[in-house]
């Protein structure tokens, strides 16, 4: 009843409109709170729309529509044929999530578009209405003068209605999205990749990205007059930007509306926009902590290679996994065990074997040895950008780990280019990754996915997708020649590529003295290592240094304890680039873990304690940094302290510059 109570609703709304109108060119949704309106229009018989929040304008009237090649256009001509409209207010439940719940409620508005003359094309325009925001896709159903056909631009446009400052990063300059993101006004921008935080004049926020991307071309941004900004798509080497057949959808494009930092933060349209879970059973779906030798071999201490410093032996591997057994650290992650390291091995992915190990690497006892210390292997694929010879050996790839009790692999595809000719973030790219994570469900084997095309929200349909990098990560912070990550780096990241999905970091640096290039170094202090466990989400987390650097220290006791699955999230204070607070309750007790960062200058913080559960008592075991902590000339020291607290308790907090604070909250 509720459901058809909703849709009767709107359909009043949407025909009061067209009589208000007069006119079959013009609809309207609204969100189900009634403070999101976006409106469709057909002006000159070409379609456009525009978002309204609280009744102002947002998104000015926008293009919408198709370039199919330099002589043909989906973009104009059109007559309205039918105009349907729907609801939904469900609410599901994550296997593994920053919380448990996830409400999706919507309202729908579906355009369907003929062209009135020539072939009279038939395309759909499909509009969904969240409190949190609105996205919308392109439909082309089957029909008889649409057969296989090339996109060769999308017209989507996003006229911005105040030249606002974004934060944002280049599309097609650095590679795997790796840079440091910038804030400019909106005119001002290159061609960026989304997902593109807007901070507006009057303290909101909004973020345009997309949703459900699968078998398409990676959206990026740029100007085309003024504050609007104009969809492109990353082209195959042929140019053709996406190759298609009816009935053929396209990615939401999405667009976030947040008061708030916690709103846009906690905002679950994109997630909600992609399809429920395509695996039945995830009971093997498992986030946990990890450690590695990766660390190591950025210092030079070992190599992926054969040769008197290979790392992947059976005897180093086996001191890793007694110091994960002994430090409650489920997993270890084994990277260079597989023939195809030697020589070029960038240049020469095609290589690679997925099922070969070196000699030194005895796959079979050092499994069996983590399986009596209760540890699990993660193993590695390295492809070289190879994805053709990836893809011939996929199958044999994950049976063969699969054999051996192994059911969590990282991927990686170190190369400018995906088989030397095509981008990572192409329509080629989309559709290899998506095989690979299909792949893999079928061999319940999770993924880590590095070098990726940016997260879309599928993990809620293939949800062994874990986490993936496609972020300027900690190894910057071993070998860049800038010196390394700023320190307002991880406080921008958590409101830019932390909404895509979540994001493999690889932090928990704890020696900060880099011998193989000296001027290049973590900028943090070791609380602030600590607090980013609690800022910056992943299902998987990595203790990443080496063991004998945690050994006897106090503060690796909070990488020990916090969790990676929550039951709930909320942000109490931020300010990108500048600051971060954030407070994460544990899926499976009633703990409360909070981090505290910020960028090169020192803070003094208040933080509320009213998210507690009111009545309860709390030991409240912290973190910081001591009083003459200093990200660059004193980054060691750690001060602890514990205190009882309640949900009317208040904690000053003293962020060093470069520094944080990390704290338990264990419920008494």
């Amino acid at each position: 009843m509720r459901k058809l109570f909703l849709r009767f609703n709107i359909l009043l709304i949407v025909l009061s409109f067209f009589v208000a109108c007069s006119s079959d060119k013009t609809a309207q949704i609204t969100s189900p709170d009634g403070k999101i309106t976006v409106t469709f229009n057909l002006l000159d018989d070409k379609p456009f729309y525009a978002v309204q929040k609280n009744g102002k304008d947002i998104v000015s009237a926008s293009k919408l529509g198709f370039k199919l090649s330099a002589e043909d256009s989906l973009c104009s001509g059109f007559q309205v044929v039918d105009v349907a409209i729907d609801s939904l207010n469900e609410t599901w439940q994550q296997p593994w999530g920053e919380e448990i719940e996830v409400r999706n409620h919507y309202n729908e508005l579906k355009i369907s578009l003929q062209e009135k003359a020539g072939k009279q094309r038939l395309l759909n325009i499909v509009f969904r209405a969240f409190d949190e925001g609105i996205g919308f896709c392109y439909e082309f159903p089957e029909q008889k003068n649409l057969k296989e056909f090339e996109i060769a631009d999308e017209l989507t446009e996003f006229a911005m209605v105040a030249d606002d400052s974004v934060w944002t990063i280049p599309a097609y300059k650095g590679e795997y999205y790796e840079l440091i993101w910038k804030k400019r006004p909106v005119s001002t921008q290159d061609t960026v990749t989304t997902p593109v935080t807007i901070e507006t004049a009057g303290g909101g926020y909004i973020l345009l990205h997309e949703a459900k991307l699968v078998d398409y071309a990676k959206m990026n941004l740029y100007p085309v007059s003024g504050t609007t900004l104009k969809a492109d798509l990353t082209p195959w080497s042929t140019g053709v930007k996406v190759y298609a057949k009816p009935p053929f959808v396209t990615p939401w494009r999405t667009i976030i509306l947040a008061d708030n930092l916690n709103q846009l933060v906690n905002a679950r349209v994109m997630l909600n926009l992609n399809e429920p879970s395509k695996i039945e059973d995830t009971s093997w779906i498992r986030p946990s902590k990890y450690i590695g030798i990766w660390w190591g071999m950025h210092m030079k201490k070992y190599t992926w290679a054969q040769g008197p410093k290979h790392g992947a032996t059976t005897k180093n591997m086996k001191e890793y996994i007694d110091f994960a057994a002994a430090n409650q650290i489920p997993g270890v992650l084994v990277e260079g065990w597989n023939y195809g390291w030697d020589g070029d091995w960038v240049a020469n992915g095609d290589k690679f074997s997925f099922t070969k190990p070196y000699p030194d690497f005895d796959i079979g006892a050092i499994v069996k040895y983590a399986a009596e210390k209760g540890v699990e292997i993660i193993g590695h694929n390295e492809t070289g950008g190879s994805t053709i010879n990836y893809e011939n050996q996929l199958d044999s790839a994950f049976s063969f780990l699969q054999a051996h009790g192994i059911h969590s692999v990282k991927t990686g595809y170190v190369n400018a280019l995906l088989d030397k000719k095509e981008r990572h973030s192409s329509q080629y790219g989309v559709r290899h990754y998506l095989k690979v994570i299909e792949t893999a469900a079928k061999y319940q084997m999770m993924i880590d996915n590095h070098e990726p095309v940016m997260p879309t929200g599928l993990h809620r349909t293939y949800p062994n997708l874990m986490t993936q990098e496609g972020v300027r990560g900690q190894e910057y912070d071993a070998w860049s020649q800038d010196g390394g990550n700023p320190p307002e780096h991880t406080c921008v990241v958590p409101f830019t590529r932390g909404l895509a999905g979540p994001v493999d970091f690889t932090f928990g640096t704890f020696n900060f003295t880099n011998p193989v290039h000296p001027q290049t170094r973590v900028q943090t202090t070791i609380a602030k290592q600590l607090a980013l466990y609690v800022v910056i989400y992943s299902p998987l987390q990595m203790a990443s240094d080496l063991p004998k650097n945690y050994m006897n220290n106090p503060a690796f006791e909070f990488i020990n304890l916090v969790p990676v699955d929550w039951q709930k999230t909320i942000v109490p204070d931020g300010k990108i680039g500048d600051y971060v607070v954030t407070a994460r309750k544990d899926k499976y007790s009633g703990n409360w873990f909070v981090g505290a960062i910020t960028d090169e200058n020192q803070r003094n913080l208040t933080l509320k304690l009213d998210f507690l559960t009111a009545g309860k008592k709390y030991r409240a075991k912290i973190f910081k940094d001591a009083s003459d902590a200093h990200w660059k000339t004193n980054p060691y020291p750690v001060v602890i302290e514990e205190s009882e607290v309640d949900a009317t308790s208040v904690i000053d907090l003293y962020l060093a510059p470069g520094g944080g604070t990390a704290i338990i909250l264990k419920e008494l």
